[in-house]
């Protein structure tokens, strides 16, 4: 069976669910989506390569800032619509906001806490 086979894409419309996960800590880093084309060049370049919901196209994840994630393990869920990257998460930043993880608002009580690590300034970055 090719890995490929193992995901639904049409269950979502094409798409399925992907998680970024740091390797070594277990930090959840991101999560957003992918299609065939996109698993298939993750498969191939050893680095995540996501779908763009809002640029209706394929997407490295760091191609324009540098910060790529390096597959180190893969996972498919039971349901084959959810694929979950273990990553080496290169130049510490997963968030095109800069930080950490996307993951960096925590709701406690009814506010809104930023908890995220700031890692680089994304206007410095992300120059057009």
């Amino acid at each position: 069976m090719n890995h490929v086979d193992l995901l639904d894409f049409d269950k979502s419309g094409g798409l399925v669910t992907a998680l970024a996960q740091d390797a070594e800590s277990g930090e959840i880093l991101m999560l957003a989506h992918m299609n065939r084309q996109a698993f298939e060049r993750s498969l191939e370049t050893g680095e995540v390569v996501y779908w763009s919901r809002s640029r209706n196209k394929l997407w490295h994840k760091g191609e324009e800032s540098g910060n790529v994630q390096r597959i180190r393990e893969i996972f498919i869920d039971c349901d084959g619509d959810a694929v979950l990257f273990k990553v080496d998460q290169v130049g510490g930043a997963a968030c095109h906001t800069g930080r950490r993880s996307c993951f960096y608002r925590r709701l406690d009580e009814g506010a809104v806490e930023d908890v995220g690590v700031q890692v680089f300034d994304p206007e410095e970055v992300y120059r057009k």
